[in-house]
């Protein structure tokens, strides 16, 4: 995936943390883990996978803060408002992982899969006709 002219902006919700990924998003996929559930607030996180080398933070660096939901992965939120920003494993340090409801305008959507369906909500129900992975991404 080349840089090539396409960038997406987002921001927490208080707007203290704003950032730029340049280029177009890796692939997206919507992850029903306890974990994204309870992150999230909801029944998935939308994740898009983008080289940190694409990455910016504009603002708000100082108020990213890090919790290390299981080893080596770590959930990285605004610490005024809380937002999810992005998540970065330590297995892979050359990516991180955008969550797509802080951006303005994404650019270069695609969604790949619905993973983790095995801890899916019972009050959601998968409608489009994506791979599903129960234990992961498949």
């Amino acid at each position: 995936m080349s840089g090539s002219g396409t960038a997406s902006e987002g921001r927490c919700l208080c707007g203290t943390v704003r950032y730029r990924v340049s280029g177009t998003l890796g692939p997206v996929r919507y992850c029903h883990c306890r974990m994204c559930q309870r992150a999230s607030g909801s029944a998935f996180s939308a994740n898009a996978s983008v080289p940190v080398e694409r990455f910016a933070l504009l603002a708000g660096a100082d108020s990213i803060r890090e919790y290390e939901a299981s080893p080596g992965a770590f959930r990285c939120f605004c610490g005024r408002c809380g937002s999810p920003v992005f998540a970065r494993l330590a297995f892979d340090p050359a990516h991180i992982r955008i969550r797509l409801g802080g951006l303005d305008r994404p650019h270069g959507v695609e969604i790949t899969a619905h993973v983790w369906t095995d801890s899916k909500s019972s009050w959601y129900e998968i409608g489009e006709a994506l791979p599903q992975y129960g234990q992961g991404f498949g």
